[in-house]
């Protein structure tokens, strides 16, 4: 039962555990930009620079594809396509929570920028509007700031912290998402595109550029939803949601 002195018309319980779930991602992704802030200025960045990427780039993936382009040599134009292309994901998840959210004026625009893998994974499980809602802002905003953070205490202590896998925060990021995944993989259905994708991934590999295999990955998704979909089928929203 909703509590009806909740403003959005959340549930407190429920709040409080989208809260906490939003907390624990946000520690298991953010502080892995300590690694990026270390690589980045390793790779000839700034401090400033390596800041400036995190604020205004923040999407993980695209920045470390960035960075070490330039590291090999690379034209910071070569560098910007690759972080582009890997960025592209980013567009397919809009696609699906735009309806789902129904965001307008500048929290659209502010949504837009903390459109993120977490973020996403955290709304779109949700049973209403104002759940999907609170799970993204708590995710994305959250992340967004430990994220930045983590890249100024990496820039500037630079090789001073050594190789962060040291610390296991590479294995904490992909722990973070599969955990976030698990609960997706409730029928027959889910589990056949997860095999699928992850056999698709785990074969371009050594194939090619990091991020690619993501990217082909979730075009498996798309293919199976494209194929098993009935053309009045539309993004869900709950009913009590609709306009």
């Amino acid at each position: 039962m909703l509590d009806p002195d909740t403003p959005d018309g959340l549930a407190a319980a429920e709040r409080s555990q989208i809260l906490r779930d939003s907390l624990g991602v946000s520690l298991a992704t953010g502080l892995y930009g300590v690694s990026f802030g270390a690589i980045s200025v390793a790779s000839g960045l700034s401090v400033l620079q390596t800041c400036a990427l995190s604020a205004l780039m923040f999407t993980g993936a695209s920045q470390f594809a960035m960075v070490g382009v330039l590291a090999g040599g690379g034209s910071a134009w070569s560098g910007a396509a690759t972080a582009a292309l890997l960025g592209t994901r980013n567009t397919l998840y809009g696609l699906r929570l735009a309806p789902l959210l129904g965001l307008r004026g500048w929290r659209r625009l502010l949504g837009a920028h903390v459109l993120i893998d977490e973020s996403t994974a955290m709304s779109v499980t949700r049973g209403s509007r104002a759940a999907a809602r609170t799970g993204f802002w708590a995710t994305g905003v959250g992340i967004f700031v430990l994220w930045n953070l983590a890249t100024l205490v990496g820039a500037v202590a630079g090789n001073a912290l050594g190789d962060p896998r040291t610390y296991g925060l590479d294995a904490a990021v992909g722990a973070a998402f599969l955990a976030l995944l698990w609960p997706r993989l409730d029928n027959t259905r889910n589990r056949v595109v997860a095999v699928l994708a992850a056999a698709v991934a785990l074969g371009m590999v050594p194939l090619t550029p990091a991020g690619v295999p993501v990217l082909a990955a979730a075009g498996v998704a798309l293919l199976v939803g494209a194929l098993t979909s009935s053309p009045g089928d539309s993004p869900a929203v709950p009913d009590e949601e609709r306009s």
